[in-house]
C-alpha cells in the first residue's frame, strides 16, 4: 500500500495522517465519527467516514461512569482493536486514557506504543496544549501520529470546573491559540477543537497547517466529529447542545425490544420457520427418551 492513502489505479486505499493533511490543502472536509465496537466500525467504514476515533468516552457510553477517568489502557486496546478489525478504509485513532501520559515522557511513550502494536491503531489521540508537548513530540518522534486536542479537555473536568465552554475571552483565546500552535510545533499531525466558540475555531483552523477536527466548534474546522450513539440518538444521559440526530435509532431500538418482548410473552416467538426442524429427533427416538 503506497503511503497517503486515497486512491491509486481505481483501487481504495486505506486513508492514513497524509490524507488527512492532502484533504486540508484541498479544502474538502473531513468526517469522523467516534465509536467503540466492531459492528459499529464496520457500518462507519462502509458508509466512507474519514476517520474513526475510540474514544475514552466509552467510560460514559458503554461503561457507564460519569466521566472519562476510571476508563484504562486495558479498556482503549480491547475496543480499539475491535473497531481497527472492523474498518478497511477508515484511519482509526485511539484515545490515551487519564494518567497513561501524564506521568512521564517515557511512560506517554510506552502506552502509546501499546495502543499501536496491542490494539494495531493508526494513530492515538491525547488531551493538552504546551503542558503536554513534550509527551506529543516524543510519541510523534517515535513514529507514532498523534492528534492533539484543545479546548474542552474531559480528563481535566475537575481542573476545568465541569464540562464548559473554552477559550472566551481574549486572555482564554490567546492561550487556545498559543496552545495549538505549540501542539502542531511538537509533531501533532492533527488536532479537535472541542466546544471552542466558533470565530476562534475557525481562525485557529486558518492558523495552523494541519487539519482541525471540530466537535462543538462551528463549521469554520477543516472536519468534523461526533459520537455515534449522540448522532443516532442512542444516549440518552444527557445530549450536548452541538449534537445533531442524524436518526432516531435509540427510540427504534425501545420499540424493536418491546416487540421482542410481547412476542416472547405470547408464544409467537421463535414460530417453526424459525427452529431447525429438518434436524429434529424423530418420533421413535422422542418415544424412548420419554419413557426413559
Amino acid at each position: 500500500m503506497p503511503p497517503g492513502g486515497g486512491e491509486t489505479q481505481g483501487i481504495a486505499m486505506r486513508n492514513t495522517v497524509a490524507t488527512f493533511m492532502r484533504m486540508k490543502q484541498d479544502g474538502k472536509k473531513i468526517s469522523m465519527l467516534t465509536c467503540y465496537d466492531y459492528t459499529t466500525a464496520k457500518l462507519l467504514d462502509a458508509a466512507g467516514v474519514d476517520g474513526v476515533l475510540v474514544g475514552d468516552s466509552l467510560g460514559c457510553v458503554i461503561l457507564g461512569y460519569p466521566d472519562t477517568l476510571s476508563v484504562t489502557m486495558e479498556d482503549m486496546i480491547r475496543h480499539g482493536g475491535a473497531v481497527v478489525r472492523g474498518c478497511t478504509n477508515a484511519l482509526v485513532i485511539i484515545d490515551m486514557p487519564f494518567m497513561s501520559y501524564q506521568t512521564s515522557v517515557r511512560d506517554a511513550v510506552l502506552n502509546a506504543g501499546r495502543l499501536m502494536k496491542e490494539a494495531r491503531g493508526h494513530a492515538v489521540k491525547l488531551e493538552g496544549g504546551a503542558a503536554a508537548a513534550d509527551r506529543l513530540r516524543a510519541i510523534a518522534d517515535a513514529g507514532i501520529p498523534v492528534q492533539a486536542l484543545l479546548g474542552m479537555t474531559p480528563q481535566s473536568v475537575n481542573a476545568l470546573g465541569g464540562f464548559k465552554v473554552q477559550g472566551k475571552g481574549e486572555e482564554a483565546a490567546r492561550r487556545l491559540l498559543a496552545d495549538a500552535r505549540a501542539v502542531e510545533e511538537a509533531g501533532a499531525f492533527s488536532v479537535v477543537l472541542e466546544c471552542v466558540p466558533p470565530r476562534l475555531a475557525e481562525l485557529i483552523s486558518r492558523k495552523l497547517t494541519i487539519p482541525t477536527i471540530g466537535i462543538g466548534a462551528g463549521a469554520g474546522c477543516d472536519g468534523q466529529i461526533l459520537v455515534c450513539q449522540d448522532m443516532l440518538g442512542m444516549y440518552s444521559d444527557f445530549t450536548p447542545k452541538f449534537v445533531r440526530h442524524f436518526a432516531e435509532i435509540g427510540a427504534g431500538m425501545r420499540d424493536a425490544f418491546r416487540a421482542y418482548v410481547a412476542a416472547v410473552e405470547a408464544g409467537s416467538f421463535p414460530a417453526e420457520e424459525h427452529a431447525f426442524a429438518k434436524a429434529d429427533c424423530d418420533e421413535e427416538v422422542l418415544a424412548r427418551l420419554e419413557r426413559e
